[in-house]
């Protein structure tokens, strides 16, 4: 009986340890599962922000860019008054030249200014994001 009895305690040996690994397994599945929830929890917080970001920049841009064009065009009914109340032809070619100078001054300025702007709005919206990606190339970095 001594041979049932050896038989038996390895077995319940061997079902106990089965049993702790399976806990074990479930355990590390089961935390596995909760870190991709959350990883994914975040990079989808970090995509919101991102989109958040880049919809009040393009409102900014577009709020510029319908300032610049209400100015322009004041700027060239004014003009086309001043040309109006010439004298001379010639006094009408120097206002036209200085107007045509001034316009395309303001003009590269404010195309520079777009520039610019945009530029800050691209960076701004990638932050969050690129946060994400260097969150996940840890993930999968070799331990």
């Amino acid at each position: 009986m001594n041979a049932m009895s050896d038989t038996t305690a390895q077995f319940e040996t061997f079902a106990a340890e089965a049993q702790a690994k399976m806990t074990e397994s479930m355990e590390k599945m089961a935390k596995s599962f909760e870190d991709a929830a959350a990883f994914n929890q975040a990079s989808l917080d970090a995509f919101m922000k991102s989109a958040n970001i880049a919809m009040k920049s393009a409102e900014e841009i577009s709020a510029e860019s319908m300032a610049f064009s209400k100015k322009s065009m004041e700027e060239g009914v004014a003009a086309t008054k001043d040309f109006a109340a010439s004298k001379s032809v010639m006094e009408l070619m120097e206002k036209q030249s200085d107007f045509a100078k001034t316009f395309f001054d303001g003009f590269m300025k404010q195309a520079t200014k777009m520039n610019e702007m945009a530029m800050a709005a691209s960076k701004d919206a990638m932050e969050p994001l690129a946060a994400r990606v260097s969150a996940a190339a840890e993930l999968v970095k070799p331990a």
